[in-house]
């Protein structure tokens, strides 16, 4: 049999890549910096606009008891951004805004400075760190890019090897300036820095004029510095054609700019390339203007959520099932209200469900293409749960899903599961039906106690019937057999036969030694080799009869069976535990 399992290496699964677990919560676009009524480039902004870019709580490591995560107060804290706001100003003549941006959102920096500070860091904190800058110059580009919103492990890399002094590098602070200016907030400008290096080494007035070339496409300063942030490589190079395509595409359906702008988060990085093939490809799949601006309308996480790119991998999954372009189109055009992320991790939690239960790939596939919606709408549970829950095994639940795929809308995640009822094959009838075909009695007391211990469905009890059987008896003996011990035929038919292989070809017992003893059959194999070479021991050392019946041997309990057996000869205890250890640890 071929089940899903043999595609897994294959490109068919691929598409459950780690980059679908991507953030797709969106967040309300906000207003960040401040946007001046002219190009003309400085420093120095309003104090409300500082204070909403740099707010007095940003020492998140602080706790309610004013202490910071290393024990160090606010108090001191201030003192010490105050001693570095100043060597950053008046000494070092970084403008005020820029040097009070850096003393108060580089804390880690801070830390670290207040480690080099010999003295008691409680008394004159703020003198102390300031004689102590008066002779230690500082790199200042540490504290500037962390207050630009990046990690040590972001920025120690970036470094300039030979250089300590911002204003050494005129070509990174003029850059910086210029993005100040026309409204990108400084925390965001790290996140440039890091997308897009190159940017900062633009020439005087070459930055300026990309911004100017973006808004002579009609773009407003607000939205341009939105999609700055959100894709700062647009900056690198010409103007960005995937870009601009994406906008123009979406502006043709009556999408306006900030639409778009709503739809994207300052905190990840989008590519236009990417969203502007996601667009074409619907338009290929038949999918009319109108449809497409009711598709997006609904769900603009099909365009935005990781750049389109789950979408796309959706679309190559269903296409490698086998659907067509399209009824890929018409459920895009059906979609249910849930974001396509969600929708994706479903369908394939579904898809890997029909896998475990060894559905045959065939009708995996065909279930995909007929009822994508479903599977994606569908959060399902596990697959050991729904075999449990609904008390089935997998082959009936295959064929039940086969023949009632919308059972799977029962079957989600906080919601009760029933068991299923009988199938026809299930049913008590076929029990007493086999029951009576070797030998029963019907409605007698033995059937009736006998139908309370079968577990098994009809087919499946004759099966392992049919097992014994094959193993060398008579149908007439194995009829008997089972009328003493029913309770074996719960056993698998792998079970059996590894049983009745035990006893013939490791213990060297005929077969015909279960019609005398049937319940050999319902005891482990462990404890049945551990009493028959015990006994074979006892026999060989001439302690016992070596006449015992194999029922009195195995039977027995462990305790008589010791105390009247193992315990009569010196050495008996110790070759018990011996052989006990080695059985068990098989």
């Amino acid at each position: 049999m071929t089940h899903l399992h043999n595609l897994r290496n294959a490109s068919i699964l691929k598409w459950v890549s780690s980059n679908i677990a991507q953030n797709h919560l969106r967040t309300p676009l906000q207003p960040i910096g401040s946007s001046p009524n002219s190009h003309a480039i400085g420093l120095y902004s309003t104090k409300t606009a500082l204070e909403a870019e740099n707010p007095e709580n940003s020492d998140i490591t602080s706790t309610s008891s004013g202490k910071n995560g290393g024990g160090i107060s606010r108090v001191i804290r201030k003192e010490a951004q105050a001693a570095l706001l100043e060597y950053l100003h008046c000494t070092r003549g970084l403008q005020f805004m820029d040097a009070e941006n850096m003393s108060k959102n580089s804390p880690q920096f801070l830390n670290k400075l207040l480690r080099s500070v010999d003295g008691e860091i409680d008394n004159e904190i703020g003198g102390l760190i300031s004689r102590y800058l008066r002779y230690h110059p500082i790199n200042e580009f540490e504290p500037f890019f962390e207050s630009l919103g990046l990690k040590p492990s972001e920025y120690i890399p970036r470094l300039p090897r030979n250089l300590m002094f911002l204003t050494d590098d005129g070509l990174l602070l003029h850059n910086y300036t210029v993005l100040c200016s026309y409204g990108v907030s400084r925390s965001k400008i790290g996140k440039i820095y890091k997308e897009a290096t190159e940017v900062f080494r633009y020439d005087f007035e070459v930055l300026l004029s990309k911004l100017q070339a973006y808004e002579e496409l009609g773009l407003s300063q607000f939205a341009l510095v939105k999609f700055i942030v959100c894709s700062p490589y647009i900056l690198v190079g010409d103007v960005n054609v995937p870009f601009v395509k994406v906008l123009e595409k979406l502006k043709s359906l009556g999408f306006e700019t900030y639409w778009i702008e709503r739809n994207l988060s300052e905190e990840n990085i989008y590519s236009w390339s990417r969203m502007l093939e996601v667009l074409r490809l619907f338009n290929g799949m038949g999918c009319s203007n109108m449809q497409l601006v009711e598709l997006l309308g609904q769900h603009p996480d099909i365009l935005f959520e990781n750049s389109g790119e789950t979408t796309l991998l959706l679309i190559g999954f269903l296409l490698k099932f086998g659907s067509t372009r399209s009824q890929i189109c018409s459920m895009f055009l059906q979609f249910p209200q849930i974001q396509i992320m969600q929708f994706v991790l479903n369908l394939r939690k579904c898809v890997l469900v029909l896998n475990e239960i060894e559905m045959e790939v065939a009708e995996i596939q065909k279930i995909v293409c007929s009822h994508p919606l479903l599977l994606g709408s569908c959060a399902l549970k596990s697959t050991n749960s729904l075999l449990s829950y609904l008390k089935i095994g997998k082959k009936r639940l295959s064929r039940y899903i086969q023949e009632n795929p919308e059972a799977l809308k029962k079957w989600v995640l906080g919601r009760r599961v029933d068991p299923l009822p009988d199938s026809e094959e299930d049913s008590k009838g076929k029990r007493i039906k086999f029951l009576l075909d070797i030998g029963f009695v019907e409605n007698s007391n033995k059937m009736k106690e006998a139908l309370k211990l079968f577990r098994g469905k009809g087919g499946e009890l004759q099966d392992r019937f049919d097992c014994i059987v094959n193993a060398g008896l008579n149908r007439q003996d194995v009829c008997k057999v089972i009328k003493v011990s029913p309770q074996i035929l719960n056993q698998k038919r792998d079970v059996l036969q590894m049983k009745i292989d035990v006893l013939v070809n490791h213990l060297g017992y005929p077969v015909s030694s279960l019609v005398n003893f049937p319940s050999y059959l319902s005891y482990t194999t462990q404890r049945v080799k551990l009493r028959v070479f015990m006994y074979n021991w006892l026999t060989g050392q001439g302690t016992i009869s070596p006449t015992l019946a194999l029922s009195t041997v195995v039977a027995m309990a462990e305790k008589t069976f010791v105390s009247q057996y193992v315990n009569h000869h010196p050495c008996g205890p110790q070759v018990w535990q011996e052989l006990k250890g080695k059985m068990y640890s098989l």
